[in-house]
């Protein structure tokens, strides 16, 4: 069975979404942040030597990393279902996706995160983060236009992947001007599976 080291308020509930959805049945580990630094406990360092979460284990493999999770679990377990089109195009645009979510649109909102404990020391850094922040959700809201899902009618790999970033953007009040996102969000998290996620995982404050 799938073992999932499982930290409250991180993207290891996107994790948890994605077994419920494939229907796999897996046990949860879970491990609490500290109150006061919101940082991981040490425990999760005897897992993997980064000592972060989401990190699965399958047998005798160990998988870190929420991509890579998403990944082989979708490879491995999904028999192409959340996987990429079989066209070039679509697979090109699934793998953008995947990898725009971590590599370019989590940075800007880990530094409003950072930077909203600094007070007035972050000062000079407002300006650019939100500059960034914009550019990146203006750029999603105007690529998921009219349809349900970033690569259409369906949920994929890249859905499980970006509902996490939105999910923090929204904490920070920055999904108000892009409505198109809002409601995406909304519509994940109305979800069956993802609430499922949710009651198994435990209290999630980013989960509306």
């Amino acid at each position: 069975m799938i073992k999932v080291h499982h930290l409250n308020d991180s993207r290891s509930q996107r994790v948890l979404w994605l077994l419920e959805e494939l229907g796999l049945p897996y046990e949860i580990v879970p491990y609490q942040r500290d109150a006061a630094t919101r940082l991981a406990p040490d425990s999760l360092k005897a897992v993997h030597p980064l000592g972060k979460s989401p990190v699965i284990g399958d047998g005798d493999l160990t998988v870190a990393e929420s991509g890579a999770i998403v990944d082989y679990l979708i490879t491995h377990y999904g028999k192409r279902r959340f996987g990429p089109p079989p066209d070039v195009e679509g697979e090109v645009q699934y793998s953008h996706w995947m990898h725009f979510a971590e590599g370019s649109a989590m940075l800007p909102v880990m530094l409003m995160l950072y930077c909203s404990r600094l007070g007035e020391a972050a000062g000079p850094l407002w300006p650019r983060i939100q500059s960034e922040i914009d550019n990146h959700l203006s750029y999603l809201e105007g690529e998921l236009a009219d349809q349900e899902y970033f690569m259409g009618a369906e949920v994929t790999g890249p859905d499980f992947m970006l509902v996490f970033v939105l999910e923090a953007a929204r904490a920070f009040g920055q999904l108000a001007k892009y409505p198109k996102l809002a409601a995406y969000v909304d519509r994940i998290h109305a979800r069956p599976a993802y609430r499922a996620g949710i009651e198994k995982g435990g209290p999630y404050s980013l989960g509306g």
